[in-house]
């Protein structure tokens, strides 16, 4: 068992520690002494574009699966066990990682860690239990399928990523989860959620070697502490996606047409990120934002538009969503279109730079205000980064980009072939001319 000390914190809070226990099993925390409550995170770093085709949606599949019941505690217990304390217990799923998570008080951190930890390594996974939460899933799809906003992100990087695995939705489709068998799940949990693959992040009104205690022992009770095997290497690499230029166009009697605009951008670890994060608020990244003001404050055409990043291992996402009435998207196609290549010919102002830093500062600190997303921010970090930056690191990388760095993401980003995801009443309506 090794620990090291990430981060030194100040005065006593903000310490981040690591340790990784026998059989690659990472334990990290966070101090943050002046509060009462407790985040824990189990992070898998396993995630949907990691799916072969035959386990298309068992990411997400399990997610479900895997609040349904123990050797020790059914469903119910599964839940009011941390709900009848007052606290929530929960889950997600990303293309690159899988996390379940529970927030208490500090004095009831040994019930979450040991009911996550249950719920991590020790799944049933019955045959009814796969039977009872298809249904609960194609209901979800269906419900996701019945909002055009979400779903226009979703054909959007489909059609950005073609048929990849990081291209296909999380949550499978409805042939993908009919054809899911109960033995193709429990193989995939019996393959990735092992400790090397897992992180135990844990922020709060924490001492390090009480959680590594706790932790150790909730996974030594189940059988799965132990061994030579080493923690996975962070994910910082993959096959990458190059920029395609397409239209997908879903033909739906909506009432709102609903738009993305966009191509691919940088990775997660590229260090030109924090200038196209600056970029990216200038253009569309609040109610000041240059699309914000000509789209919906000058000209009234729409409701909701902004500009948005992702990053990934080894790509990552540039994209601009707007909603509005169908008659009008060609309008607010055209002033995309205008507003992307004037940013290009002529860059930001000053000002349009400084209030990007501002945004970009803002939302980082205000963001980490509470001790769920610190846990989240560490329990990342440990997965997908090969270091943690602090804080303020984070800030002075902000502070540093300058415009020549700003205006060559421009260039280097919002030249690329484009493409275009419209939901709406469209049939069969030719909208290439505006990604040429």
């Amino acid at each position: 068992m090794t620990t090291t000390t990430v981060h030194p914190g100040k005065d006593g809070a903000g310490v981040v520690r690591r340790t990784v226990l026998p059989g690659g099993l990472r334990v990290v925390t966070e101090t943050m002494p002046t509060v009462r409550s407790v985040a824990v995170g189990m992070w898998v770093g396993i995630g949907s574009r990691d799916e072969a085709p035959e386990h298309t949606g068992a990411t997400h599949f399990l997610e479900h699966l895997l609040f349904k019941g123990t050797p020790t505690r059914d469903a119910l217990e599964i839940s009011s066990a941390i709900e009848g304390i007052g606290g929530e217990i929960n889950a997600f799923t990303a293309k690159e990682y899988t996390c379940y998570y529970a927030r208490v008080l500090d004095e009831d951190l040994p019930l979450a860690i040991d009911v996550l930890a249950d719920v991590v390594t020790s799944s049933l996974i019955t045959a009814e239990d796969v039977e009872s939460e298809r249904g609960v899933i194609l209901e979800e799809i269906a419900m996701h399928d019945d909002d055009p906003s979400d779903v226009v992100h979703e054909q959007f990087s489909e059609q950005l990523y073609g048929d990849t695995p990081i291209g296909r939705p999380i949550l499978g489709s409805v042939d993908s989860i009919n054809a899911l068998t109960r033995d193709r799940i429990a193989e995939y949990y019996q393959r990735y959620y092992l400790p090397p693959h897992t992180v135990v992040s844990v922020c709060g009104n924490v001492a390090h070697e009480r959680v590594v205690e706790l932790v150790a022992t909730a996974y030594q009770r189940a059988g799965a502490l132990g061994g030579t095997e080493q923690p996975e290497p962070p994910r910082l690499s993959g096959p990458g996606a190059g920029p395609r230029a397409g239209v997908r166009v879903i033909d739906r009697p909506t009432e709102q047409a609903n738009l993305v605009l966009g191509t691919t951008a940088y990775s997660r670890t590229d260090d030109r990120r924090f200038a196209l994060g600056v970029l990216n608020a200038a253009l569309g990244g609040g109610m000041s934002s240059r699309l914000f003001q000509e789209i919906r404050e000058k000209r009234g055409l729409a409701y909701s538009a902004y500009s948005y990043t992702a990053q990934y291992a080894d790509t990552g996402q540039f994209g601009v969503y707007v909603g509005c009435l169908p008659g009008k998207i060609e309008d607010v196609l055209k002033i995309c279109r205008e507003e992307l290549s004037r940013v290009v010919a002529e860059g930001l102002s000053a000002d349009e730079i400084m209030r990007g830093k501002g945004q970009m500062r803002g939302g980082l600190v205000l963001g980490l205000e509470d001790t769920g997303s610190r846990m989240s921010r560490i329990g990342k970090s440990e997965l997908v980064y090969d270091t943690l930056m602090s804080v303020d690191e984070v800030l002075e990388r902000i502070e540093a980009v300058t415009p020549d760095q700003v205006d060559a993401a421009a260039k280097e980003i919002l030249t690329q072939p484009l493409t275009l995801a419209v939901i709406g009443p469209y049939g069969d309506k030719d909208f290439s001319p505006f990604i040429a």
